[in-house]
């Protein structure tokens, strides 16, 4: 009977909600009975039976009043929660305090049978205690009764955050998680129990007491996210032991007050585990620069363009003119655009910024405010072997699209730059270095007025970013996925690492900040040693025998990369993430002669000849594990 019974309502979605209606008022009813025994003992309640469920009867009436007010009925028994039982409090008070309004009149009072405000108020509690009571009584004998396959954890952080996991992954459905207990750092809170597990201290123990208790997932708090990733000591620990991490969103993220989503509980993954500072930018003073603005975006198609387009868009901009030579990506782009900003008017053009006369044609039409220049070409093997490649896009590109900035009347250009731009030993580094020197001469010239303009050229020089599309991240994952090996260049190779999100906001930090000539310096926090990057992804995988092959340095490589130079300092901004280099100036007419017999040499297609001109123009140019070192030597 019994089987029968759980077979029935819990194969249902819900109780309907006229069968809790019903359920409720019954309750009420019993509990006027219990009321009145209390208040006027049993003799009264058998002489009184008719009268008293009269009474109640009429009664009721507030009741349901109240129910429909804080629509009590159409919780679902099985999820009940702190919310609901709050509800049935309200209304069972504001049902009491009507009842106690009505019975101030004599007639009322007297009405089949006497009933006191006494006997109306413990009638109240009474069945606020045993709805609750029972929907608590459901809601653990359908979790007692799961049978879903789930995975025991630990919840770290014993706060709001960590609460409000623990409630979310008791009412998730299907279930997937069992909560096993709680991790703190709070000496204060060892030993205490919270929603009815133990509350252990973040030590040496921790490991030992989630394996005996079979824990296999430690889930993380929003406002316990920093701390985690603070902590790589803890972060070793757990992946040795093969438990997996899961987090939700950051502090910075979460409100600490909207109800936390089964969709934002996820595995954590090797960008989330790296450390990091948080990056504060003035984001009105953002704002006031793109709202209402004609904004350019080159290679709005790439990973740092696109993440580019989307925060300034996010800022309203008047019209946004898209460049990229990409079609397929800055298709991705146009649809994007108009799924997420449909309110800002986009211009999805398909060129390459090497065509001066369509570029010319593009500037003229639309007359861009800012010009935001992402595009060039970026893997530095692949422009060791293409040099001429280098200095047509990157070099004679950026000259075209600075040239017509000015000429066009644009206020504010903001070029990318790289690390591999200082002390460079590859192509690329040095191509990019020259274009840092052209756009910065070319300020210097318009602010000694050599040139007619007003544009403000500033420069951007940051590292390596997580997940663009030459981060070493996806090339591991695939290697990873394919059995391995994994490979690396050399067992002592670092990198500084920032997310996309967090370079794009400090690139739009520097276009507020600056002035015209400076070169932005980003503070790319701590290194990371390539070879544990790859460990790390290995073990999170949860792939075996996966090995690490070391391949060797690529041409032009570095072990590791610099944001200055030996002969740079750096000035302080308003932020603290950013700093200015002090670098040298040049002579804008001497630069634009150099420049162009370059990209005159470079249509020979002559690599060594193009790529000595280049250590011509850049003299701390010194190629490494290349061809082109011979050139250093002469």
């Amino acid at each position: 009977m019994i089987d029968k019974l759980k077979n029935w309502y819990f194969s249902k979605n819900a109780l309907p909600y006229w069968c809790i209606l019903l359920l409720d008022c019954a309750i009420v009813i019993a509990s006027g009975y219990v009321a009145h025994y209390f208040v006027f003992r049993a003799m009264s309640v058998t002489t009184h039976v008719w009268g008293i469920l009269l009474k109640y009867c009429f009664f009721l009436i507030f009741y349901l009043a109240a129910f429909r007010i804080f629509r009590t009925y159409l919780g679902v028994f099985r999820y009940s929660s702190f919310t609901d039982l709050m509800k049935i409090a309200e209304a069972n008070a504001l049902a009491a305090l009507a009842c106690c309004l009505v019975r101030i009149s004599p007639d009322i009072a007297y009405l089949f049978c006497y009933i006191s405000y006494r006997e109306i108020i413990l009638s109240a509690v009474v069945a606020t205690v045993v709805m609750g009571a029972f929907r608590i009584f459901i809601k653990y004998l359908y979790d007692s009764m799961r049978t879903d396959v789930t995975k025991r954890v630990f919840i770290y952080g014993t706060h709001t955050g960590g609460v409000g996991i623990a409630k979310l992954i008791k009412n998730q459905q299907p279930k997937r998680f069992s909560l096993q207990g709680f991790v703190t750092d709070d000496k204060k809170m060892k030993g205490h129990t919270l929603m009815g597990v133990d509350v252990v201290p973040n030590d040496d123990k921790l490991i030992d007491i989630m394996t005996e208790a079979r824990a296999t997932v430690l889930l993380v708090s929003p406002l316990k996210t920093k701390d985690l990733t603070d902590n790589q000591e803890m972060i070793d620990h757990l992946m040795d032991a093969g438990i997996q991490i899961f987090i939700t969103k950051s502090a910075e993220e979460w409100d600490g007050k909207s109800d936390l989503q089964a969709t934002q509980l996820k595995e954590v993954q090797i960008e989330d585990l790296l450390p990091r500072d948080e990056i504060k930018t003035d984001k009105e003073k953002i704002a006031a620069l793109f709202k209402g603005k004609k904004v350019m975006v080159t290679g709005s198609a790439g990973s740092i363009g696109s993440e580019i387009v989307r925060q300034v868009a996010a800022f309203e901009p008047e019209q946004m003119i898209l460049i990229d030579s990409a079609e397929t990506p800055q298709h991705s782009i146009r649809l994007m655009m108009a799924k997420e900003f449909p309110g800002v008017k986009a211009e999805t053009i398909v060129t390459s910024i090497v065509n001066k006369e369509r570029m010319e044609h593009i500037f003229a039409a639309y007359k861009p405010d800012c010009v935001l220049h992402a595009a060039a070409y970026k893997h530095v093997p692949m422009m060791e072997d293409n040099p001429c490649e280098s200095v047509t896009n990157n070099i004679e590109g950026t000259m075209n699209i600075a040239d017509l900035a000015v000429k066009y009347g644009t206020n504010k250009f903001v070029m990318i730059s790289t690390d591999k731009a200082v002390n460079p030993t590859n192509v690329m580094g040095c191509s990019k270095r020259i274009c840092e020197i052209y756009v910065q001469s070319l300020d210097k010239a318009i602010k000694e007025g050599k040139i007619q303009g007003h544009t403000q050229f500033v420069t951007t020089r940051f590292g390596n970013v997580l997940g663009s599309n030459g981060s070493v991240i996806p090339l591991f994952e695939k290697q990873i996925k394919s059995g391995g090996p994994v490979t690396v260049t050399d067992p002592n190779i670092i990198r500084y690492f920032m997310l996309i999100p967090e370079a794009c906001n400090l690139v739009l930090e520097a276009a507020v900040m600056g002035q015209g000539g400076e070169i932005y310096v980003f503070d790319m926090g701590k290194p990371v040693k390539i070879a544990d990057l790859a460990k790390r992804m290995i073990k999170l995988s949860g792939a075996k025998d996966v090995e690490i092959k070391y391949t060797g340095l690529r041409e032009g490589e570095k072990l590791y990369e610099e944001l200055l130079s030996n002969q740079e300092e750096t000035l302080p901004t308003f932020n603290e993430k950013v700093r200015i280099a002090k670098v040298r100036e040049y002579d804008f007419k001497e630069v634009k002669s150099e420049l162009q017999e370059l990209i005159k040499i470079s249509l020979n297609f002559d690599k060594m000849e193009t790529v000595a001109m280049m250590k011509k123009i850049v003299p701390e140019f010194r190629s490494n594990n290349s061809i082109y070192e011979k050139l250093d030597k002469v």
